[in-house]
């Protein structure tokens, strides 16, 4: 049990989490989060899983090297810009033949969306979390949804243009501050919150190696941390490569973002990240 409210501040108290959640953090292991877009222009993998048997099957892989969630979207966000915006009817056409089958593969589901109407759709399709890439500042209905559901939800940060003079870390502090205060009113409970900065999203390269260097800045809210930098672009300003090739990157960045705080990773590539944070570990360990 923990007061409600800023972490400095003391308040109501609140409920115990969601079992599955807590559960799987009581294990004292990084997570791993599997990326299942349902898209045909996200940056990395658009188009490959947008067949619906495919994204089963891809699901499927995931689960059995080792994700312990799996991050279902059918909106490409493309953190570099470009992206095409779709419907909620669209995306809900998109998810309809995949979302609850990959729910019946008894892993927790994430639904990786900015739309309060799809978020609520499939929770009641049996999702388990949402994961708002606006952090509950996009959608004003949103935190009311997961407030509803009783869910854990992710808060990402996010901005529309990268501001290369701003301090990064300030930023995402002010942004969560904001989203606390949204869920907090929305009657989230405070332990049923991730927070993520958003490695790529309205961030120069530089701001986002700032913010894997200093995850621990963010350890200040009391909260789960959770870093996303599969393939993302500030690879490439260190090692020119397509997102494709970026496998070595990705996995450097999971390896030292959980050394500096971060409980889960999502990851496009979950066996391989999974054997990186095996083998880390057991070193570590010995």
């Amino acid at each position: 049990m923990r007061p409600l409210g800023d972490p400095d501040t003391a308040g109501d108290v609140i409920a115990d989490p969601p079992p599955w959640l807590a559960g799987l953090l009581a294990q004292r292991r990084p997570l791993v989060m599997g990326v299942l877009n349902v898209t045909p222009d996200s940056f990395s993998d658009g188009g490959r899983f947008l067949d619906p048997t495919l994204a089963i099957k891809h699901a499927e892989r995931m689960i059995a090297a080792g994700a312990d969630i799996i991050d279902v979207g059918a909106e490409s966000t493309r953190p570099y810009g470009g992206a095409q915006p779709v419907s909620a009817a669209d995306e809900l056409k998109r998810l309809a033949p995949v979302l609850p089958a990959v729910v019946k593969l008894k892993t927790p589901v994430s639904i990786d969306t900015m739309k309060a109407d799809v978020a609520a759709w499939a929770l009641e399709q049996g999702a388990a979390m949402a994961n708002d890439v606006w952090g509950l500042q996009h959608d004003p209905a949103m935190a009311g949804v997961v407030a509803e559901r009783g869910v854990p939800v992710v808060i990402m940060h996010n901005r529309v243009a990268a501001d290369p003079a701003l301090d990064i870390i300030a930023e995402v502090q002010a942004f969560f501050q904001r989203s606390l205060a949204l869920a907090e009113r929305a009657g989230i409970v405070r332990e049923r919150i991730v927070l993520d900065p958003g490695i790529g999203f309205g961030k120069t390269p530089e701001q986002s190696i700032a913010c894997i260097a200093h995850l621990a800045e963010f350890k200040r809210f009391g909260l789960p941390l959770l870093i996303g930098a599969s393939r993302k672009r500030f690879i490439n300003a260190i090692t020119p490569s397509a997102p494709g090739e970026r496998l070595g990157g990705s996995i450097a960045s999971h390896l030292i973002a959980v050394k500096n705080g971060a409980a889960i990773v999502r990851t496009h590539d979950v066996a391989e990240t999974v054997q990186a944070l095996r083998i880390a570990a057991a070193i570590e360990g010995a």
